[in-house]
């Protein structure tokens, strides 16, 4: 995240003695991107980082692509009976070389730590909520937060009830749009969100648990088991700009104008492949014969995935909440019949959707194909 933040207790300066109250060391962990040249916190440890006691199994994990044909897909996410913690209830259902988007129902605690050695995480709250305990603290999640969790990041998600998530896995990091920062990283005034909005986490009592501690790290496509000889989430303090933090999309300002507005001033996050978007109840286009409804738009350069998280989208019929939409490269995609003319004169929309563009090809899994609406293609015909 492009901000500086503390927690807990750090030395004046890095790199240096910093002694327990008995004399002792605390153990310094940087936590660095890019090697030593991107953003970086350090971490401060009652134990050291490294004390692996056990190398155990590794579990394979393929993502296996579906023979598919070529064409618009509706998913009818709701009708996937899924049950798990938050890792192992999560199913794939596209996925490139730069992204992973799966959907997960939490009902279970992890009764180990995660590690996604692979890539960042955002982890849309569809529903429910919980805790976030990770090795930079404690983050409060609720229904309509988006969660960031960085490469890296040692992580436990305690539900309170269940929860339903959408899970965006980018092998490259999360970031807020280049559109919206300035040359420091600042969020400009213009953007549709602001610091103001982020939520960090609260550093509490470092876990002085001398068991050993399972932590599950996923590598490649792979699940690698280690034992620690200690609880991994034992820091004391940490600073610097890379760490877990939440924003709700109910805090997203949407812009508007006289005419429709394109996706971009949507945009949330973006990433090595791909941007996220945000479609929250907004006013309508002012122009007094402004059309509402998106004009078709031929996707050249991208697939379009839409996840509908509540209301009546505007401009789509028939389609239920937790659904995801897919338009492909190649193929032209729009307002289904009626929705066109009947959109103007309108005020204002009441949906709530999170759009996922990337700029590659997306594979389509099994599962996904197992739900897919194979009459939705024609569903623009009169």
């Amino acid at each position: 995240m492009p901000f500086y933040h503390r927690q807990g207790k750090i030395p004046p300066k890095r790199h240096t003695a910093f002694n327990k109250d008995d004399g002792s060391l605390y153990y310094e962990e940087l936590v660095s991107r890019e090697g030593f040249s991107s953003i970086y916190s350090n971490l401060y440890h009652l134990q050291r980082p490294t004390k692996i006691s056990k190398v155990g199994k590794l579990i394979k994990q393929e993502l296996t692509k579906a023979e598919t044909k070529h064409r618009a897909r509706h998913i009818t996410t709701a009708s996937l009976k899924t049950t798990g913690d938050a890792f192992s209830s999560r199913i794939p259902l596209f996925f490139n070389s730069d992204v992973i988007i799966s959907i997960a129902t939490v009902s279970e605690n992890m009764d180990y730590c995660f590690r996604n050695g692979l890539a960042d995480e955002v982890l849309y709250m569809q529903k429910g909520e919980g805790k976030l305990i990770s090795n930079f603290g404690t983050l409060d999640c609720k229904s309509g937060d988006y969660v960031v969790i960085p490469r890296g990041v040692i992580w436990q998600l305690i539900p309170e009830g269940t929860i339903k998530l959408l899970v965006i896995e980018s092998v490259g990091p999360i970031e807020t749009p280049n559109r919206y920062r300035n040359r420091f990283g600042q969020l400009l005034e213009h953007s549709p969100f602001c610091e103001r909005d982020i939520q960090t986490p609260l550093l509490q009592d470092p876990i002085e648990d001398e068991n050993e501690v399972l932590v599950k790290v996923k590598i490649n496509e792979d699940l690698q088991e280690l034992t620690y000889t200690h609880h991994p989430c034992d820091l004391v303090g940490w600073d610097g700009y890379y760490f877990p933090w939440s924003m709700s999309i109910h805090d997203f300002e949407p812009i508007v104008g006289s005419i429709h507005q394109p996706p971009p001033v949507h945009q949330t996050f973006q990433a090595n492949g791909f941007v996220i978007c945000s479609f929250v109840p907004r006013l309508f286009d002012f122009n007094p014969n402004a059309i509402p409804a998106p004009y078709p738009h031929s996707n050249v350069d991208s697939d379009e995935i839409i996840y509908y998280s509540r209301g009546d989208f505007m401009s789509r019929e028939g389609i239920k909440k937790e659904s995801i939409t897919l338009h492909p490269m190649g193929l032209p995609h729009g307002p289904q019949p009626g929705k066109y003319k009947s959109s103007i004169g309108k005020k204002r929309t009441d949906e709530l959707a999170v759009m996922i563009d990337t700029f590659k090809p997306l594979n389509v899994t099994k599962a996904a194909q197992e739900i897919d609406d194979e009459d939705y293609p024609l569903s623009w015909l009169d």
